[in-house]
């Protein structure tokens, strides 16, 4: 009895042991670190959508947030930008806590939550970028930026007609209306999207457009793409570009566009497209054209709904606009400490401004009766998109002032 007792004993100690050795690997597993899903967006009252009282700047998009509900900042809304992203400088005022990324990465913020009316999104790890020229091109200072990591938690609603951003959770979303939907891929993150487009005596050509709600202009074609298709030999009219955000190149160039498709909707002669030499969205990929921008978005309400891969369009009250080229021939920038100095960053030869006699330095001081001062730097470039005005402008130059009347007329 004693033996058997004891062999009983010997081999429960040995299956114990025995088991032992799988479980023992399993916790080491589970205490190594692996990737987590963000935590879901938190619509107040127990909702599922929230309206957001955006701010545009010409065709941008801004949100008000607070971050660990500090202080109000605007963030742009950019569907090319791989992450959201805050300011160092707009970080440090508001006294967050700032310290290398996981892995030793990037500078970020961890552990925050993103705070807008209606909903809050929880935020592990919030980068900390510093966007040099945003504030003299947008005439707004950078204060942060939402990314791709934000579109892919919501769906995004941008009603570019009433001015605001709807904002939806994606589990229980169903679109329902009468708008048109567009299969999304992505590309390095970004949306895209298929459209064609033709120039005058030229083919129609078919691409890949990255979506981008960060840049102003109608649509973005790569001189890469326009060369290989032989779209400069197609007798299409350019103009140099005087927009800073052209990627300041001055090099980039402006040609309207015989026709411009999305799916269903079509635009005759309404469309005009910056040829950059800058690197293409997607890098080599050579069937991505280019951008569609937001001078194109705004003619529609814009659904984004990643989780479901598809991008919706309604068109609104400007579907049939359009494009304005700047008629006066001057590239501004903003300058100082408000961005209420407007600063002559280039003349093109030909045009109105050189005729006039304005030179690149010079600062605009007035517009007509009005102090510039009183403009923003979108309502001085919506100012020289006006055909056959004639403005007198206040021109500061080396410590002098004088008045120079410049007559607006088409250039494209």
């Amino acid at each position: 009895m004693d033996r058997r007792n004891t062999i009983f004993l010997v081999c429960l100690l040995a299956l114990r042991f025995a088991a032992s050795v799988p479980r023992a690997q399993r916790v080491q597993d589970d205490a190594a670190p692996r990737p987590q899903s963000p935590a879901p967006a938190r619509f107040a009252y127990g909702g599922n959508a929230a309206e957001i009282p955006a701010e545009f700047i010409g065709n941008l998009v801004f949100l008000p947030v607070r971050v660990n509900g500090g202080k109000p900042s605007l963030f742009d809304l950019d569907s090319r930008a791989h992450a959201t992203s805050i300011d160092p400088m707009r970080a440090a005022t508001l006294g967050l806590k700032i310290g290398p990324a996981p892995g030793s990465g990037p500078l970020s913020i961890g552990d925050c939550v993103l705070n807008l009316p209606g909903v809050d999104f929880p935020v592990s790890s919030l980068a900390v970028l510093a966007r040099n020229d945003f504030g003299s091109q947008v005439g707004r200072s950078n204060e942060g930026t939402f990314g791709n990591d934000f579109f892919a938690r919501t769906v995004i609603a941008i009603d570019y007609a009433r001015r605001t951003v709807q904002l939806y959770d994606p589990l229980v979303y169903q679109y329902s209306g009468p708008g048109t939907r567009f299969h999304l891929i992505f590309v390095d993150g970004m949306p895209v999207i298929r459209a064609k487009f033709s120039v005058s005596r030229g083919k129609t050509l078919e691409a890949n457009f990255a979506v981008n709600t960060g840049r102003d202009a109608s649509a973005v074609i790569s001189d890469q793409y326009a060369e290989a298709h032989h779209v400069f030999s197609s007798h299409l009219r350019t103009i140099p570009a005087v927009d800073p955000q052209s990627d300041g190149e001055q090099s980039a160039v402006l040609g309207r566009l015989k026709e411009f498709e999305l799916g269903p909707f079509s635009f005759l002669e309404g469309v005009i497209a910056v040829f950059s030499a800058s690197t293409p969205p997607g890098g080599s990929n050579s069937r991505l054209a280019g951008e569609i921008g937001g001078g194109l978005l705004r003619r529609f309400t814009v659904i984004f709904d990643y989780p479901h891969q598809q991008m919706i369009l309604e068109p609104n009250a400007h579907f049939s606009d359009e494009d304005q080229e700047d008629k006066s021939g001057i590239s501004v920038i903003a300058r100082g400490a408000d961005l209420k100095i407007f600063e002559v960053a280039q003349v093109q030869p030909g045009t109105p401004a050189a005729a006039a006699g304005i030179q690149k330095g010079d600062v605009i001081a007035g517009v007509d009766e009005d102090a510039a001062s009183n403009l923003t730097l979108a309502d001085l470039r919506d100012l020289f998109r006006q055909i056959g005005h004639q403005y007198k402008l206040v021109i500061a130059r080396s410590g002098q002032t004088t008045e120079i009347t410049v007559r607006m007329r088409r250039l494209l």
